[in-house]
């Protein structure tokens, strides 16, 4: 019977074959779009949408998709095997018979379709319950439909059964009403329909989509028009590249409308993990990996790539730095072109520029590492002062050493520093030294050897070079 509110309802999704036209050794259902496998898209519409439990069927690649599903969801999925892929009805009959508590409504999905909105799941469970069909169903219409199965409707226009692309005659295969694959079925009736069905068919598989032609034949069987656009599945690189696409495209729209300025909704490369805050300004071709946090007010130029990267407000990335695992001040500025590794922690003003690298360092506030630097392993204070070509040469080629620099040290350019080694508040190191012992507070540190000026050399060099030149 019909009933106004849908009531607790699971969701199965079939994620076990193996994806051969992917050419991956990767499970297809484990390929990334912005951070996240095309299954976890497919899981979270699902449990967005009100599913109480989430089953998802395993298969080719087993131990790297449940890995991947239990990190990211814990235990809001389960997961069943598929041991033998033979098509679609016995994925989903391996669900039900490991499974015989499941009851109410099932939505039934595949776990390559990462662009699925939430809302449209909720609508077809909604829908079919209150017209109390057995099976509720997602149709949507192509221009060119080939690869979809064909919805066939009698003689009214209800659904009356799904014909598979392979099994299609010349009359079905020209109808653009197609299948992308979206089910809701009443638990009892796909367990009973689940065990009539045959690998009787082109490709000797037991389809899910014979359920589709039992439901009708006891009543009629609900249909939800949906968008092509969103429920294309991924079945190769290009398929991939398109969703991946879409999916940017949509979070790059989203930041804008919520007041983050975006320079080319097209080119704005952001894993869904990431959160910039409005205010905050995004350049061209900038890719925001892993979990990047950007404060408001802060501005990232064209070309950047952050991976786990927390930019405080008002810091200003020029264009084409790389940062990854690390910490960007308040009002800081880092680049062009500079390269950020792994816990590095720039304070509040605090600069890093052109052609500078660092790593597992921490800048205090207004310091500055302004050109073709490297500095790893540092713990540099306030007001510090890093001339253009120092080294912190931190490995002995066995280990890790650091280098201090205390408050208001000026390290003038092309200095070596030989770690470990500590330059005490306020010492003044002079270009060109190599610093191999600590550096007392306000000391000058300088190893450069004494200049000598020989009057009339360099004339006579030339004169000399010339006559071996004419030989």
């Amino acid at each position: 019977m019909p009933t106004d509110s849908p009531a607790r309802w699971s969701a199965i999704i079939l994620a076990a074959g193996q994806g051969t036209r992917m050419k991956s050794k990767r499970p297809k259902v484990l390929h990334e779009i912005a951070g996240h496998a095309l299954v976890c898209w497919v899981v979270q519409a699902a449990l967005d949408a009100g599913a109480s439990r989430c089953l998802v069927v395993v298969g080719h690649g087993r131990d790297d998709v449940e890995r991947v599903l239990s990190t990211r969801f814990g235990e809001r999925v389960e997961m069943v095997l598929q041991a033998e892929q033979r098509g679609t009805g016995d994925a989903v009959r391996s669900a039900i018979e490991a499974d015989a508590s499941l009851e109410g409504r099932v939505l039934v999905l595949y776990g390559d379709c990462p662009l699925i909105p939430a809302a449209l799941l909720r609508s077809l469970v909604e829908k079919s319950d209150r017209a109390g069909a057995d099976l509720g169903l997602v149709t949507a219409t192509l221009s060119d439909p080939r690869g979809y199965g064909r919805i066939v409707r009698d003689a009214t226009g209800r659904v009356h059964r799904i014909v598979e692309d392979r099994d299609c005659s010349a009359a079905e295969r020209s109808i653009d009403e197609v299948n992308p694959g979206l089910y809701a079925i009443r638990a009892g009736f796909l367990r009973e329909s689940i065990a009539r069905l045959t690998p009787d068919n082109a490709q000797a598989q037991i389809y899910l989509t014979d359920v589709v032609a039992l439901a009708a034949e006891r009543g009629e069987v609900l249909d939800l028009e949906g968008d092509m656009t969103e429920l294309t599945g991924v079945n190769d690189q290009r398929d991939l590249a398109l969703a991946s696409a879409t999916r940017r495209r949509r979070m790059a729209e989203e930041l804008a409308r919520g007041g983050v300025q975006i320079a080319n909704l097209d080119s704005l490369y952001v894993d869904a993990e990431c959160e910039i805050e409005p205010g905050a300004s995004l350049g061209a071709n900038v890719h925001l990996r892993g979990r990047c946090l950007v404060r408001a007010g802060a501005r990232i130029d064209v070309g950047c790539v952050l991976t786990n990267v927390a930019v405080d407000k008002d810091a200003h990335v020029l264009p084409y730095t790389v940062a990854t695992d690390s910490s960007i001040g308040e009002g800081a500025q880092v680049g062009p072109f500079s390269h950020l590794r792994p816990d590095t922690r720039l304070g509040p003003r605090s600069k890093v520029g052109n052609f500078s690298e660092t790593k597992k360092t921490t800048l205090g506030e207004g310091s500055k590492v302004n050109h073709l630097s490297y500095v790893g392993n540092g713990e540099i204070g306030e007001r510090v002062n890093i001339g253009a070509g120092t080294i912190f040469c931190n490995y002995d080629g066995e280990q890790k050493h650091t280098t201090v620099l205390e408050d208001g040290v000026f390290i003038g350019s092309d200095t070596q520093l030989v770690a470990p080694v500590t330059v005490a508040r306020g010492a003044y190191v002079a270009s060109g030294t190599t610093v191999t012992e600590d550096v007392p507070a306000d000391a000058l540190a300088i190893s450069r050897t004494k200049q000598e000026n020989k009057e009339g050399y360099a004339a006579r060099l030339r004169a000399r070079l010339r006559r071996k030149k004419k030989r």
